[in-house]
């Protein structure tokens, strides 16, 4: 086994209880504490979703993280960072936060079942967000370990927009895949849109066809090993995983009911 890695970054779509209960939400919540509860150092970040009851969850804005903004499609965004407290778990829980991406109150979907037209753009705002605010934070990362589509976007990013940032420099990126993959298309400029920085559109072939699998695909390229986090993973990405020849951490319902899984995490950490 190498070296323990002992700074544990969580970048989650979703985590429970400030969103209901799934495999997503569930890993969210309960891994981040059990990797603390081995004596490390975590930090967990998700979207500021609108039907986050801010005052029930005593969510406040950490103003010295706040302030940024971020260009997407020539737009400045501001970037707003929050924090709440799972006094249970003894853990904080940072939320990237931004009227026009994350006010509304449903996560994907609006009330009519429709895919947002902008979730391309709330992706790659996520992930930028998170990334800016750990610089901020001025924690260095062992292991960023990403969860659900919306965090498909930080692989990319740190291996080619923040590789030379000494932050970063030792980080490597573990990408847990669910069930969730987005059957929609994304905006049609998905790819464009995403540029930033020294990130072309060259380093993102998979975004000229702008769906949920294409961007799975893209973080899978960008990532040091991909971990099966549920049963129902579409076939064509896990064949894709298979053959880059990555570490590959099998799904195993048996660790996830037991919660052994966090061990087995932890020491997949620790061979990257």
């Amino acid at each position: 086994m190498s070296e323990i890695k002992q700074k544990i970054l969580f970048v989650n779509s979703e985590i429970y209880p400030y969103l209901p209960e799934s495999d997503i939400a569930d890993i969210g919540r309960y891994l981040p504490q059990g990797v603390q509860e081995r004596k490390r150092e975590i930090r967990s970040f998700m979207p500021r979703y609108g039907m986050i009851n801010e005052r029930k969850n005593q969510l406040h804005e950490v103003i010295r993280l706040s302030g940024m903004n971020l260009i997407i499609s020539d737009v400045d965004r501001p970037l707003i960072i929050k924090v709440a407290s799972i006094s249970s778990a003894r853990m904080q829980v940072y939320f990237i936060d931004n009227e026009d991406y994350f006010k509304r109150r449903q996560t994907f979907f609006d009330e009519d079942g429709k895919f947002f037209a902008d979730n391309d753009e709330r992706a790659i705002f996520f992930a930028r967000g998170v990334l800016e605010t750990v610089k901020k934070l001025r924690w260095a990362p062992d292991i960023i370990h990403c969860h659900g589509w919306i965090s498909h976007l930080v692989p990319v990013y740190l291996k080619k927009a923040y590789r030379d940032d000494p932050i970063f420099s030792t980080s490597k990126i573990v990408l847990s895949l669910y069930g969730d993959t987005p059957h929609e298309d994304f905006d049609s400029a998905f790819a464009e849109k995403a540029c930033f920085g020294p990130v072309s559109r060259a380093d993102i072939p998979f975004l000229e066809k702008p769906d949920g699998i294409n961007l799975a695909l893209t973080a899978v390229q960008y990532s040091d090993g991909v971990i099966l986090g549920a049963e129902n993973i579409d076939r064509e990405i896990i064949q894709y995983c298979q053959s880059t020849g990555l570490p590959l951490c099998g799904y195993d319902k048996a660790s996830f009911e037991d919660g052994s899984y966090v061990d087995k995490y932890c020491d997949f950490y620790d061979k990257l």
